[in-house]
């Protein structure tokens, strides 16, 4: 007799022999017992898991002697013919080859005719999803009512190109992929009736390799002892396989975990060298690392694993250098990187990238955590103080102190504070430069919403409100200083613009300001941050009025530098010639802008850059000032 390959030779010929799939055995022996014997059943799953093997013992229980019965005879005549493939009632058809439509319209005319010897005819396809869309129609008709004798057993491994309406006429029966546990269990039975010796570590390697096939299993226990002989160890299995060792796979984790790049890169540069399959690798790493995630988050829970003693100490001693997150953010990496690991042309260099991606997500902080920070620093900041308040989702008052460097040189200016309001009311301000925090009792402060992150730019120096004239002194050239020593903290570039200017008068709360033909400074942010600061300094509701001067551009020029410098930066109080231009409105939204060139300005540079916001955006975007360069001198 001619030698039988192990896969053959022990497959299982009863229901209690088919191992890892209870679920559909013993839904097939009730429905033998019950009489409930449908027409047409579909057993989908991977390759080698008992499809045919299934359909082959459900036929013999349908037609063995006495039948329909789940505990038939081996010897039975009629159970030995299908075992041999020569029954005459039990047709098994492969639908890869015989996938036409003219293949299924003979077996549809053969089915009317009566079993030969056994109860019922049945037709057992292979890879139903070969046949063609015509065959399937064809087979339609005869499926939905086939006759009383006629039983059809289908067998796929992709019943996703199966049409729906052929789904539709069977039981369906999904078949699982088969535990590592049941395939060393089985596969060891197989070595001690072929009288072999092989190790544990050894099966194990198998069953790994096997990915839940036993039919692949066997094969491999075949192939090895052929290789080896009867003494098998797992440095065969691994070097057949092209995988790593349990201990080396181990290793690779512990260097992930512990953040060990060189480790990781040197035991990848071994396990390369020695031939291993990196796609394989990159699965036993997923694959363990979801063991380490479930044994991390059920608290230990072993029922849930299918792993050795070795590997689950592994676990529990792996399980207290990681937490949950940081594992599912390195499978994440992992999952992405097996799905593109096929189409790369370096294998080598994308594990190394790979390895090093996932080390870096295991020390990242997830958006849920930084999300959980901030709002235990909302919890902790002070309800009062000098700072930036931002909250999402609902107002939130804005109060600001300037700080500005010690290497400036010179202390802080505190910025105004709100004056009584008057009878009469002052114009709308769309824009306000400089923000005032009012007193406590005068305006509450709304609360910030409860799902804020607050931001706090606390202050060195406590915040004091500037000094206010009084009333008997206030002249054209006292407000007109003031004015420009209150805009040399917030509107540096504003002042520097209003230096070019001159004062015209201040009478009834309103200031006049003369400035060249070229200047265009009545724009709504200037004039908003002038009114703010004449009701600061003032008490009295304040507007502003622009004058063009034909001639101040000439006048000032002369003595521009001696107003500049001067101590207290004012313009030059000597003669000044009568402003001739019409007067522009100071009201921002019926003001018609009309384009005009830039006018030169004069900046102080040195001013510019110890300017306390310029200072502060440096150090937030931690930048430094390269050049310092007025409008007047871009080329």
């Amino acid at each position: 007799m001619s030698y039988q390959v192990i896969a053959r030779k022990y497959r299982p010929q009863r229901f209690s022999d088919v191992v890892g799939q209870e679920h559909v055995t013993t839904t097939l022996a009730n429905a033998i017992r019950q009489g409930r014997i449908a027409h047409g059943y579909l057993f989908c799953g991977p390759r080698g898991t008992g499809k045919t093997t299934l359909a082959r013992i459900f036929a013999k229980a349908l037609n063995c002697t006495g039948g329909p019965s789940v505990e038939f005879d081996d010897a039975d005549p009629r159970v030995k013919e299908i075992t041999e493939g020569r029954s005459l009632d039990v047709l098994e058809i492969d639908g890869a080859s015989n996938n036409g439509v003219d293949q299924v319209r003979e077996l549809r005319d053969t089915a009317k005719f009566a079993p030969a010897s056994g109860k019922y005819k049945i037709y057992i396809i292979d890879e139903v999803h070969m046949l063609s869309a015509a065959a399937f129609n064809a087979l339609l008709k005869t499926l939905e009512e086939p006759p009383p004798h006629v039983k059809f057993l289908f067998a796929t491994t992709d019943p996703e190109k199966v049409l729906p309406t052929i789904l539709s006429r069977c039981q369906r029966f999904d078949l699982r992929r088969i535990p590592a546990a049941l395939i060393v269990k089985h596969l060891a039975w197989i070595a001690g009736q072929e009288k072999v010796s092989i190790d544990a570590d050894a099966l194990s390697a198998i069953a790994r390799g096997a990915d839940g096939g036993m039919r692949d299993a066997e094969s491999t226990l075949d192939q090895l002892i052929s290789f080896c002989g009867d003494r098998i160890v797992e440095s065969d299995v691994l070097s057949m396989f092209g995988l790593a060792a349990r201990a080396q796979l181990l290793e690779l984790v512990d260097a992930l975990l512990g953040g060990d790049t060189p480790g990781a890169l040197c035991l990848l540069d071994t396990l390369t060298s020695s031939g291993k399959d990196l796609g394989r690798l990159l699965a036993d790493l997923l694959n363990h690392l979801r063991n380490l995630l479930i044994f991390t988050v059920s608290g230990g829970d072993t029922g849930l694993l299918s792993a050795g003693e070795a590997e689950l100490a592994a676990l529990a001693r792996q399980a207290r250098l990681v937490d949950a997150d940081a594992l599912t953010r390195m499978m994440e990496v992992l999952s992405a990187a097996e799905g593109r690991q096929r189409d790369v042309a370096s294998k080598r260099i994308f594990m190394e990238v790979t390895l090093l991606k996932a080390m870096q997500a295991r020390e990242a902080t997830s958006l849920d955590a930084v999300l959980r920070q901030l709002k235990a620093l909302r919890g902790q900041a002070p309800d009062s103080g000098a700072g930036v308040s931002a909250s999402r989702g609902g107002p939130a008052e804005t109060r600001s102190a300037p700080v500005r460097s010690e290497a400036a040189g010179r202390a802080p200016e505190p910025p105004p504070a709100p004056a009584a309001p008057v009878p009469q009311p002052a114009p709308p301000i769309p824009v306000a430069p400089t923000p005032v925090a009012p007193p406590p009792a005068s305006r509450p402060v709304p609360p910030t919403p409860p799902d804020a992150a607050v931001l706090v730019l606390s202050s060195a120096a406590p915040v004091e409100p500037p000094p206010r004239l009084p009333e008997g002194s206030q002249s054209a050239e006292s407000v007109w200083q003031a004015l420009l020593e209150h805009l040399a903290t917030a509107e540096t570039l504003l002042r520097s613009s209003l230096r070019q200017c001159r004062v015209e008068g201040w009478a009834r709360g309103v200031l006049s300001i003369a400035h060249a033909p070229e200047a265009y400074l009545d724009t709504a942010r200037n004039v908003a941050a002038i009114q703010t600061a004449l009701q600061v300094l003032t008490g009295q509701s304040a507007s502003v009025r622009f004058v063009v001067a034909e001639s101040l551009a000439a006048a000032v020029a002369p003595a521009g530098a001696g107003a500049a410098g001067s101590p207290n930066g004012g313009s030059n109080p000597g003669p000044r010639p009568t402003a001739t231009a019409a007067v522009r409105p100071t009201d921002p939204k019926s003001a018609e802008p009309r384009p005009k060139p830039a006018a030169p300005v004069l900046l102080d540079k040195e001013e510019f850059r110890n300017d306390p916001r310029i200072r502060q955006a440096l150090e937030v975007f931690k930048g430094r000032i390269l050049e310092v360069r007025a409008p007047s001198d871009t080329p």
